[in-house]
């Protein structure tokens, strides 16, 4: 039997081992439940004991109801670390006791998308294919905990994951980096890395982002780190500007009424525009109303005000999630302005060994990000805190 909280039940004809996992029951009804232990289910697999996991902003569109396709008991979270407890046969790359990461994505490695580094966009990893293709068109890339579109795998809010391919996926952890300093290589310092480096800055560029949770703040110092000259972050949450302005260094405009944030972008850019901006909100930003599951009424305030703001011929990165339609999206004015616009999951297995190597070398700490620390028991709260912004809430942490 494993440790932690995992007890057996006798059957009849079997035995079987349960585990504590947080689980989906509609809308802002999520549960720690007594969930059976995961199996080696291919020869690819890992099994790992988590250590740590993270709740992240595009769990609220979970917990918002927001997503198609869940169903009541799915175990939730894509952002986890923990030790290998079990190896499928044909495993060669970890072992009994190793300590990963694991990224968010999950990537066959051979197929033509894989080939060229664009691992969300993965052919085989996502076993639901015909569901995905009646959503989006195509199939794309299985992910934990995040809906039966997207493969129905089981997330890591919980004391066990099964871990597919996890040869393409996962990386060790070195001993001199504590989990802390590690967890967020399983999506957010990534997602907001990529989002930077589709922004194309170049030396010396103006960089606005909009959106100064856990993605932005990453975001903001990504752009440092590929030759940013000034970063300008954007948000009406004060403990997250205040974090961008001390952690991440950047200048900060604390409103995001439309009127105003061109105006200001416009004087502090002599009238030019910032070179690149970043919507690193998504979906969810302040002014949406009329969500329902299928989003039909989203506005996009921030794409509304990045296009009006950006610089002719500026580049305009997506990593926020957007999960349906967008109505009144001002396309005319992006056409009009030859704005180009560069967007997707992130192509997690290309940036964890690079960004790994970074945190090694003490290029960043991303353990800044984290305002709370909880245990798994206590994450139907540590939902409301983080969807509510209470307490200052901008990461937590769940330890099972």
């Amino acid at each position: 039997m494993r440790s932690g909280y995992s007890f057996i039940v006798k059957h009849k004809y079997l035995k079987i081992i349960f585990m504590k996992a947080l689980c989906y029951h509609g809308k802002e009804d999520v549960r720690i439940d007594n969930v059976p232990d995961p199996q080696i289910e291919d020869p690819q697999d890992i099994i790992i004991k988590v250590t740590s996991t993270a709740i992240c902003g595009s769990d609220l569109h979970i917990y918002g109801d927001l997503i198609p396709t869940m169903k009541d008991g799915d175990v939730l979270g894509h952002e986890f670390m923990g030790e290998v407890v079990e190896v499928g046969k044909d495993v060669k790359k970890f072992s009994k006791g190793d300590r990963v990461v694991v990224p968010f994505t999950i990537a066959c490695g051979n197929c033509e998308y894989c080939d060229i580094d664009k691992y969300s966009l993965c052919d085989n990893s996502n076993p639901n294919e015909e569901l995905c293709r009646e959503n989006l068109g195509h199939p794309i890339s299985g992910i934990y905990g995040y809906s039966h579109m997207l493969g129905g795998f089981s997330g890591g809010q919980a004391e066990y994951v099964r871990v597919p391919y996890a040869d393409v996926g996962p990386v060790k952890v070195p001993d001199s980096l504590t989990d802390d300093q590690s967890l967020f290589l399983s999506d957010i310092f990534p997602t907001g890395y990529m989002g930077a480096e589709n922004a194309d800055i170049k030396e010396g560029d103006t960089v606005a982002i909009w959106g100064c949770g856990p993605v932005g703040q990453f975001a903001i110092q990504s752009a440092w780190m590929l030759g940013a000259k000034r970063v300008i972050a954007i948000d009406i949450v004060k403990e997250r500007l205040d974090l961008a302005e001390k952690s991440s260094k950047a200048e900060v405009i604390r409103t995001v009424d439309a009127d105003e944030v061109y105006e200001k972008l416009m004087e502090m850019t002599n009238g030019r525009g910032p070179d690149c901006c970043i919507d690193a909100v998504g979906a969810e930003a302040h002014g949406t109303e009329g969500f329902n599951k299928n989003l039909e009424n989203s506005q996009p305030n921030a794409l509304a005000q990045i296009f009006k703001s950006c610089k002719k011929g500026g580049n305009v990165s997506i990593p926020g999630v957007y999960v349906g339609k967008v109505n009144d999206l001002p396309m005319g004015v992006a056409m009009n302005k030859a704005l180009n616009l560069k967007m997707g999951q992130t192509h997690m297995q290309h940036y964890l060994e690079p960004l790994l190597k970074k945190v090694e070398e003490g290029k960043i700490d991303p353990s800044f990000i984290i305002t709370h620390r909880m245990k798994l028991s206590e994450a139907p709260e540590a939902y409301k805190k983080f969807r509510n912004k209470e307490d200052g809430c901008i990461k937590v942490v769940l330890t099972p």
